[in-house]
C-alpha cells in the first residue's frame, strides 16, 4: 500500500518572511499611488463598431459580403495606429502581406466559387484579422520572447497554431509585446520597453501575453493567441478585462513557441490558448487550434447548467501571497448567488489545504535542464549577472532587473532523485486527484484570478509570488477561462477563473458564456 502524503508545516521563517513581505507591501503601496498619482492617459474611443462585434460575428459579416476583409483590417490598423503610442503592446507588424492576403480574402468570396456554408465549413474565420505575441513563431517576424540576445532572431516557419488559423482563413497582422524570455507577469524587456493598462496606464498589463491581452481589450484586433505556462493567457485576460481560456494539458500544439520547454512534465504546463473580447469567441478558436486533439474536448456536447455542481475558494492560504481584495470577494460571491437564483445551484465552499503550498508545488517542479540565467546571458557565469546588474542600474544592460534577480535565484537544475523534487511531485499528484474527484465530469471550480486588480508599474517586484492562483492550475493540467466581471472601485478590470476537469473544457467555456450574460462582460476602457 502506498505511503499516505504528510502535509508539511509550513516553516516558521517562512511566515515571518510572510509579514515582513506584507508590511513592505503595505509601505510601498503608499509611494507608488503618490508616485502615480491620477497620471493615467486615456485612450480615444473606439471608431469603427465592428470592433465591438466578437470574431464570429465578423466571420459572418464577411462571408456574406456584408462587409470586407479589408475594411476589418483597416479598422484594426486604425485603432492600433490611435493607441499604441499611449499604451506600447503592438511590436511588430507585416501590413503589406496582411492587405494581400485579406484582397485575396475578399476576392474568394466574392467570386461565389464556394457557398457560405462551405465558407463557413472550410474557413470559418476567413479575412478576420488578429495578432499572438512574440513567443509564438509568425514566418518572417522577429521571434525574441523579449531577449536581446535574440534581438535579430527572425522566424522561418509559423508555430503550429498560427499555420492552422491562417488555413481556417484567419489573418495574422503582427506581434504583441512580453517580458523578457515571457518569465514575469509585468510586460517589460529592453527591444521594445514597457506596456501599459488601456484602463489605467499607470497599472500593468500582466504577462506574459501582456501586450495581447492589452490589444484585446482596446480593440486593435479580433481575437488574440496566447501562451500559459504559469497564468500567462489568464492573468492579462483578467488585468484588461477580457476572456482568456487555458485549455487542458497537451490539447494544442506548443511547437513553434520560444522557450521550448525541457521536459514532458513542462511540456503538460505549457499551453496555447485564446484571449477574446466576447466569450462566444472562445469555443470557435478552440475548436481549431486543437486541432485533431478536438475529439477529446467534446466541445459540442450539450451542457445543461442547471446540472453543474459548483465549488469555490476565496484565499489559498498561501504565505507570500496577498489576501484576496474584497472588490473581487464580492465578485465571486455575486456569481455564487447567481447561479442559486437562476439555476437553483448550492455552491459548495471548500477549503483545500494543499492549495496552501501551491508556491514549492509549482516552483519545485519547474525545475529545468540549465539555469535561466543561460537563456539571456551570453557566456553565462554568477559573475556575468552581477555585471549586468551593475549595467542595469546606470541604463547599459539588455536585461531587465526582475530576469537578473531571477538568475540569481534559479540556478538550481532538474535532479529527478531529489527527495525534496520527489516530495512535490507526489503532492502535485496529490493536489491533482482531489481536483479530478471533486469536479468530476459535471463540476467547476470558481477561484480568484488574481488577489488584486492590476498593481502600479514595477509593484510586483514587491508582491512576486501573487502569481500562484493561476501557475497553480498549470501544474494540474486543467481547463482554465478568466471571466471579466465589471470594474473594481478604482476603475480596474476584476473577474474570476473557472476551472473543470480534464479535457471538460466545455463546461468552463460554457459558464463564461453564461457569466459574460449576466455581468456584461468586456467593458471598453475610457
Amino acid at each position: 500500500m502506498e505511503k499516505e502524503i504528510v502535509s508539511r508545516p509550513i516553516p516558521f521563517t517562512l511566515r515571518v518572511l510572510s509579514t515582513l513581505r506584507m508590511l513592505v507591501d503595505v509601505i510601498t503601496s503608499v509611494f507608488f499611488k503618490l508616485y502615480y498619482g491620477t497620471n493615467t492617459k486615456k485612450l480615444p474611443p473606439i471608431k469603427d463598431d465592428i470592433l465591438k462585434q466578437p470574431a464570429v460575428e465578423v466571420a459572418r459579416r464577411i462571408r456574406n459580403k456584408e462587409i470586407s476583409s479589408v475594411e476589418v483590417l483597416k479598422a484594426c490598423m486604425q485603432r492600433i495606429s490611435d493607441t499604441n503610442s499611449l499604451v506600447n503592446c503592438f511590436v511588430e507588424n507585416r501590413y503589406d502581406l496582411a492587405l494581400q492576403e485579406a484582397k485575396e480574402a475578399d476576392k474568394l468570396v466574392q467570386s461565389g466559387s464556394k457557398t457560405i456554408q462551405q465558407l463557413e465549413k472550410e474557413k470559418p474565420f476567413l479575412g478576420v484579422p488578429f495578432t499572438t505575441k512574440d513567443c509564438i513563431a509568425v514566418k518572417g517576424l522577429h521571434h525574441t520572447a523579449g531577449v536581446d540576445l535574440r534581438r535579430d532572431k527572425i522566424a522561418e516557419t509559423d508555430a503550429d497554431v498560427i499555420r492552422i488559423l491562417r488555413e481556417n482563413g484567419a489573418i495574422i497582422i503582427g506581434l504583441t509585446n512580453v517580458p523578457e524570455l515571457c518569465m514575469w507577469w509585468e510586460t517589460h524587456n529592453h527591444i521594445y520597453g514597457r506596456t501599459s493598462n488601456p484602463y489605467d496606464t499607470t497599472r500593468i498589463v500582466g504577462g506574459s501575453s501582456g501586450g495581447e491581452g492589452c490589444i484585446q481589450a482596446l480593440g486593435g484586433s479580433c481575437f488574440g493567441i496566447g501562451s500559459d505556462i504559469g497564468g500567462s493567457i489568464r492573468m492579462p485576460a483578467y488585468f484588461n478585462g477580457i476572456f482568456g481560456h487555458k485549455p487542458s494539458r497537451l490539447i494544442v500544439s506548443n511547437v513553434g513557441q520560444y522557450p521550448e520547454e525541457p521536459t514532458d512534465l513542462h511540456k503538460s504546463f505549457l499551453c496555447i490558448g485564446p484571449m477574446t473580447r466576447f466569450a462566444a469567441d472562445l469555443k470557435p478558436i478552440l475548436k481549431i487550434i486543437s486541432g485533431e486533439n478536438c475529439a477529446k474536448l467534446n466541445l459540442d456536447k450539450p451542457i445543461n447548467l442547471k446540472n453543474l455542481k459548483i465549488f469555490y475558494q476565496i484565499n489559498n492560504g498561501a504565505p507570500l501571497t496577498d489576501k484576496v481584495d474584497k472588490d473581487i470577494v464580492t465578485a465571486l460571491e455575486k456569481v455564487v448567488e447567481f447561479f442559486n437564483k437562476k439555476h437553483n445551484i448550492v455552491a459548495e465552499e471548500k477549503k483545500i489545504e494543499w492549495l496552501q503550498r501551491s508556491i514549492p508545488i509549482w516552483m519545485e517542479t519547474m525545475k529545468g535542464k540549465c539555469p535561466f540565467g543561460k537563456y539571456i546571458i551570453e557566456d553565462y557565469s554568477i559573475f556575468a549577472v552581477f555585471k549586468e546588474i551593475f549595467k542595469n542600474i546606470v541604463g547599459l544592460s539588455g536585461n531587465t532587473l526582475i530576469a537578473l534577480f531571477t538568475s540569481l535565484v534559479d540556478r538550481d537544475v532538474l535532479n529527478p532523485e531529489c527527495k525534496r523534487y520527489q516530495y512535490y511531485l507526489k503532492v502535485r499528484q496529490e493536489l491533482e486527484d482531489i481536483f479530478k474527484n471533486m469536479l468530476g465530469e459535471d463540476g467547476i471550480f470558481l477561484y480568484p484570478t488574481h488577489p488584486t486588480p492590476a498593481p502600479y508599474h514595477n509593484q510586483p517586484l514587491v508582491k512576486p509570488m501573487n502569481f500562484i492562483y493561476t501557475a497553480i492550475i498549470n501544474s494540474l493540467g486543467l481547463p482554465a477561462t478568466t471571466v471579466p466581471l465589471g470594474l473594481s472601485r478604482d476603475g480596474l478590470p476584476i473577474g474570476i477563473q473557472v476551472i473543470a476537469n480534464h479535457n471538460n473544457d466545455r463546461l468552463c467555456l460554457a459558464v463564461a458564456e453564461e457569466l459574460e450574460k449576466a455581468f456584461g462582460g468586456w467593458i471598453e476602457p475610457k
